[in-house]
């Protein structure tokens, strides 16, 4: 009764090396993933009609360039905490 409207942000890694690590950025509409931000592709997807349109509307304004600053201020300062914790406890 109703729609669902969401974002998930995650990183991806497998050590604390920044180039192993990716940031992606998803949204969702109804469980279908719209358009997504991965920092390994370096720009939005879309995957819908309305997500290629949003994807290049973002891949030539601002919205682009903060994303890609994400990675390092959302993933690279905290996936040594998380891996570290991770190593500890196995």
């Amino acid at each position: 009764d109703g729609f669902w409207n969401y974002v998930v942000t995650h990183c991806d890694f497998n050590s604390t090396d920044s180039k192993d690590i990716t940031f992606i950025w998803s949204y969702y509409y109804n469980k279908l993933e719209i358009v997504r931000f991965d920092s390994s592709v370096g720009r939005y997807v879309g995957y819908t009609e309305l997500g290629v349109k949003n994807a290049e509307a973002w891949n030539s304004g601002p919205e682009v360039v903060q994303m890609r600053n994400e990675k390092e201020r959302y993933c690279v300062n905290n996936v040594g905490n998380d891996y570290r914790s991770a190593v500890t406890k196995s």
